[in-house]
């Protein structure tokens, strides 16, 4: 068989998916949730006594990937030119004793397809809630660690004043939290399936109807919904944008672990493992590549995203135009975010932290990251804004004339007729300006204790 996707090549597929995800979205799975639905309703539906219950065994007997003749079911669909058509075929072909005539009992195509995506997104969801909590570990483990570990915060790019990794870890840690929070609400709303027939009226499930809907929906562990949703996809377009927010949490997190890891900066590195190879022509490179890939996959994933809200704008009760994008939508998002978190459990899992080289980067601007220090210490003598005023000259003069914060400071009168240098060398020490960031990491360490993330489950 040809290969022509990143999702199915052999040498770029688990760049861009993970094994257990692929298995949740490969065609066998897929076709084994159709079957799945099948079974259920035809179950219910003699339960009912709506068909013979004998046809209801023979079909939940077959309906097994094993037992469809996918050569058949190919043929049929280049004649049908429909997606669920030559499985309902293969199934009623698989049946013996003519049963297979009560296949696909009065429901339509897309109680099918929309039912057995919704198992589909259960299992793959299972395996995010997994990772995630991995993760959560992980950045547990790295706040703990490094809650008094001192280094450089940046904002606008640019060196502010000094932070505590731990701080900045349990922040990450903090916003997965809660993703996984959003995960446990989408959950109530999004395990719905539907048996309501061609446009939702359920015109052709008899004056049963609803039991037959609650019953088959009730076997395979769904919600019955109140009322039809197959134009209404509203479920599934915030199924993807709960997706793509853990993604972009993710994408921040790997770029500015693959900031950090610049040699220029040399705060972070990831792990690199033996007989691993950054580059086919500069043997000394230890390149990021597993960060990188993550931002790679993560960034497209977002394209995705960009028109996921269309699938929300159907035509009257149903429009496979936009119906049908669902189907490549929704399995790439989970596919790239897979890998995506396979990457980041990997990263973070054994993240090495510089701490020379975060004490030494503290130190780049020769003092003047702790201007904010000084100025407050001066605003006990002159007040807030004149020892703005004494400190931005001073700041300004020392930039431009190359010398260091603490060597223009000696030279102001002003701030030695007040400070002597003892007090000035404690002030430029940038790791004891790290504020509160130790007793707040405690607190929330403490908070973190309850977080749903942490429970066992």
């Amino acid at each position: 068989m040809m290969k022509t996707s990143v999702f199915d090549m052999s040498l770029l597929q688990d760049s861009w998916s993970t094994e257990a995800m692929r298995s949740i979205f490969c065609e066998e799975n897929r076709i084994q949730k159709w079957l799945d639905v099948e079974a259920a309703l035809a179950k219910a539906q003699a339960k009912l006594k709506i068909i013979p219950q004998k046809a209801a065994d023979e079909i939940a007997k077959k309906a097994h990937y094993k037992f469809m003749d996918m050569d058949f079911i190919v043929a049929e669909f280049k004649k049908t030119k429909h997606p669920l058509v030559p499985t309902i075929r293969g199934l009623e072909k698989a049946c013996e004793h003519g049963y297979g005539e009560f296949v696909h009992f009065g429901v339509t195509t897309q109680d099918i397809i929309d039912t057995g995506f919704v198992l589909q997104f259960k299992e793959a969801l299972n395996l995010i809630k997994k990772d995630l909590k991995d993760i959560a570990t992980a950045l547990l483990k790295l706040t703990k660690t490094h809650k008094n570990t001192a280094m450089m915060g940046r904002t606008l790019s640019l060196q502010a004043l000094p932070i505590t990794f731990g701080h900045k870890s349990a922040i990450w840690l903090s916003e997965l939290s809660r993703h996984y929070d959003r995960i446990l609400e989408l959950e109530k709303r999004l395990y719905v399936g539907l048996i309501v027939g061609a446009v939702g009226t359920k015109a052709s499930l008899s004056d049963q109807c609803n039991e037959v809907e609650k019953l088959t929906l009730e076997s395979l562990s769904l919600s019955v919904p109140d009322i039809s949703w197959q134009p209404a996809r509203d479920r599934f377009i915030e199924l993807g944008y709960v997706l793509g927010n853990i993604n972009a949490t993710f994408n921040k997190i790997a770029h500015q672990i693959l900031l950090l890891a610049h040699n220029e900066i040399d705060e972070l590195a990831e792990p690199f493992g033996k007989g691993q190879v950054g580059s086919s022509t500069m043997p000394h490179k230890r390149n990021p590549a597993v960060s990188e890939n993550a931002v790679t996959v993560s960034n497209a994933l977002k394209a995705n995203l960009a028109i996921l809200s269309d699938i929300e704008r159907h035509e009257h009760e149903r429009d496979g135009q936009v119906w049908k994008m669902e189907w490549k939508l929704l399995p790439e998002i989970f596919l790239m975010l897979s890998v995506v978190l396979a990457n980041m459990k990997f990263v973070l899992s054994d993240l090495e932290l510089k701490k020379d080289k975060m004490l030494e980067n503290l130190n780049t601007l020769k003092g003047f990251v702790l201007a904010e220090r000084v100025m407050f210490a001066l605003s006990d003598h002159y007040g807030k804004q004149h020892a703005h005023e004494i400190v931005y000259e001073n700041a300004m003069r020392g930039i431009e004339a190359k010398k260091s914060f603490k060597e223009v400071l000696l030279l102001d009168k002003r701030v030695s007729k007040v400070l002597n240098e003892k007090q000035i060398d404690e002030l430029m020490d940038a790791t004891t300006y790290v504020g509160y960031a130790p007793k707040l990491v405690d607190e929330f360490l403490t908070k973190a204790k309850n977080y749903a993330i942490f429970k066992a489950k």
